[in-house]
């Protein structure tokens, strides 16, 4: 078998002894190489398929890591991974104790900057530029890719706006492919689509620029006038019709992204000129497999598929016959929302991954994707609430800590009735700890008029919804829930207004409480079974609400037990222990309490049983706790 080109590949020094003309055939083994390795270990797909050939002739061309590359939206990121020293070791991608699924500054000298949220790149990368100015860096390139609907964040402007008023040496790459994970919202978006449709922009440019080169004394005088005075004519030729441009960016392109041989050219070129500069590349998600290429959505991250095929294989869900919490929101908001005019959907880019998506091609009209924009869908979302309307906001929990700011200024301190859904509340899995969702409790229940809940199942997120969006409970309410399956296959029951601050006893016992809220509810009530076949009686109490905590269930709990144990999905630290403790201290009581839950460090990848496991929060661990505070 005909030895790979990849195979040599170590390094991008590797990559930069090959001849330009070798450059396609890297890019066809580097997409295979993907293909093969994401079939058979989930993880992000179509993203990293798309920049490809960006991936090679960015390597090629600069001298990484020296140079630095600040790579946006970090799934886009696996070539990246496989040039700079991990391809042997890209097998243990989002793996326990494995290389990450995004670039991560300690994991790798070539990942200039970590990230796993979006719109952070330009920011990030001309606070590099400007540092590199500082120490007289002359030759020292900073390169951001943004792309995958992130320059519609908020970010991605103010960046903009600071950096074309200053004269950093960057380049941002504007990777547009007309997609996030659901095809990208906005007025943007049509933008981008109306200069990739024409090229008169450029050629515009190009055609003054060459034809005054070939004219007469008075056409080369011309040129060195324009060379001269190039600002100034750049605001009256070109501002008016560029929005990049206008930012004072010079503005390059559209040019095809899946042409390497072109990419490294212009790449080679754009490193000569100084100052703030874009390159706007279309390119194609999922490029290279068809199945991705035709439904880029569903194969943004997949999970484990048939790389011949396409065929996507069952997840947990469906093997099991539960549903997953997403889909339960989903389909519990489309039906509420038909009971109630006033229910409105707001989501920042995630339609498909919220499952809102089912109501907004229901109802289109009351349905909202704003793009990758979290403040504004807070904001928004406090608007709509002044005029009555109900709105859902859903957001996931890591998401959410990008407008804790409007939470606070916009909606608590008006206590306006907005809902807030939080997906992927607590530890998220092979995605890792910038999307863990752990500190929603502790930031939440700070905030004065907000109400925090938890529901530990399916039937209990279709009611906390439900009793959320009555009229009676017009203030914020926060409902926050897992990723993944529920344990409840029939969860399709006629709803039931619960209590607002009213926790619920699940199992009576003697010798220790155990408190929870949420997920790890489901585990507390396997360790009260695990533990009665060990002769220890332990009662459980599911909380459901965090902000109010149910008192007169917790002076219950505190006059007849003397060891209690709190479990959470969560940051310990001002979490829902903390509350437990706090309520303790207030109160004079005088039991022993253990907090299980996430410690104050940040947890790594790995799967949810891994993790819940390292944490000490899973059913082995709270066994393992109750018995030694029972001295067993």
């Amino acid at each position: 078998m005909k030895e790979k080109i990849l195979d040599n590949i170590n390094l991008p020094d590797d990559l930069k002894k090959l001849s330009l003309k070798e450059l396609p055939k890297v890019c066809d083994e580097l997409r295979d190489f993907i293909i093969d390795a994401v079939s058979t270990n989930p993880g992000h797909f179509g993203a990293s398929l798309g920049v490809v050939e960006l991936t090679v002739a960015l390597h090629y061309i600069y001298n990484t890591p020296y140079d630095q590359l600040v790579w946006d939206v970090g799934h886009q990121a696996y070539g990246h991974k496989i040039l700079t020293g991990r391809r042997e070791k890209f097998n243990s991608n989002r793996k326990y104790k494995g290389i990450s699924g995004f670039p991560k500054r300690n994991e790798s000298e070539f990942d200039a900057f970590g990230v796993g949220h979006a719109s952070t790149s330009i920011s990030a990368a001309l606070g590099m530029a400007v540092a590199s100015q500082l120490k007289n860096e002359k030759n020292r390139k900073v390169v951001a890719m943004i792309g995958d609907g992130a320059m519609a964040g908020g970010m991605a402007f103010e960046a903009l706006n600071n950096a074309g008023g200053n004269n950093a040496d960057l380049l941002v790459i504007l990777n547009d492919n007309n997609m996030a994970i659901d095809p990208a919202a906005g007025v943007l978006n049509q933008y981008l689509l109306n200069i990739s449709k024409s090229g008169t922009y450029n050629r515009f440019k190009k055609d003054v620029w060459e034809g005054l080169g070939k004219l007469d004394t008075f056409g080369r005088k011309t040129r060195k006038f324009i060379q001269r005075n190039q600002h100034a004519l750049k605001n009256m030729i070109f501002k008016e019709n560029n929005l990049f441009e206008a930012f004072d960016f010079r503005y390059f392109g559209p040019v095809d992204g899946h042409d390497v041989v072109y990419l490294a050219k212009a790449l080679n070129d754009l490193k000569n000129i100084p100052g703030p500069k874009l390159l706007h590349i279309i390119t194609q998600k999922g490029k290279g497999f068809k199945q991705a290429e035709l439904n880029q959505t569903k194969y943004h991250a997949p999970g484990v598929f048939d790389k011949n095929t396409g065929e996507i294989y069952s997840c947990d869900c469906e093997v099991n016959k539960a549903e997953k919490f997403q889909n339960v929101f989903g389909e519990t908001l489309l039906e509420i929302a038909e009971q109630n005019e006033k229910i409105i959907g707001i989501t920042p880019a995630m339609p498909t991954g919220c499952s809102m998506n089912l109501m907004i091609e229901k109802m289109p009209n009351r349905a909202f994707d704003v793009g990758i924009a979290e403040q504004h869908a807070v904001t928004f979302s406090a608007g709509l609430a002044t005029q009555g309307m109900v709105p859902f906001c859903n957001i996931y929990s890591t998401f959410m800590q990008r407008a804790y700011d409007q939470i606070v200024h916009d909606v608590a301190i008006q206590n306006l009735h907005v809902i807030f859904c939080l997906d992927r509340g607590g530890l998220v899995g092979e995605d890792g700890p910038t999307h863990h969702g752990v500190f929603d409790i502790a930031y939440m229940r700070s905030i004065p008029n907000i109400i925090v809940s938890a529901p530990m199942d399916e039937i209990e997120l279709r009611n906390l919804m439900f009793t959320a969006q009555l009229a009676e409970n017009s203030q914020p309410f926060s409902i926050r829930y897992p990723r993944g399956c529920g344990t409840k296959p029939n969860w399709k029951k006629s709803f039931e207004k619960i209590e607002i601050g009213r926790g619920r006893k699940l199992a009576d016992g003697k010798d220790i409480a155990i408190l929870s809220i949420g997920k790890s509810g489901v585990f507390a009530q396997r360790a009260v079974k695990s533990l009665a076949n060990k002769n220890v009686s332990a009662a459980h109490f599911d909380l459901r609400f965090v902000k109010p905590l149910d008192t007169s269930l917790l002076a219950e709990v505190f006059k007849n037990f003397t060891q209690i144990i709190t479990v959470e999905d969560g940051t310990i630290k001002g979490g829902f222990g903390s509350a437990i403790l706090e309520f303790m201290a207030q109160n004079n009581y005088s039991s022993t309490v253990k907090l299980l839950g996430v410690p104050d460090k940040f947890i790594e990848h790995g799967t949810i049983e891994d993790l819940y496991k390292e944490c000490g929060i899973d059913t082995k661990g709270i066994v393992k706790s109750a018995l030694e505070i029972l001295g067993k």
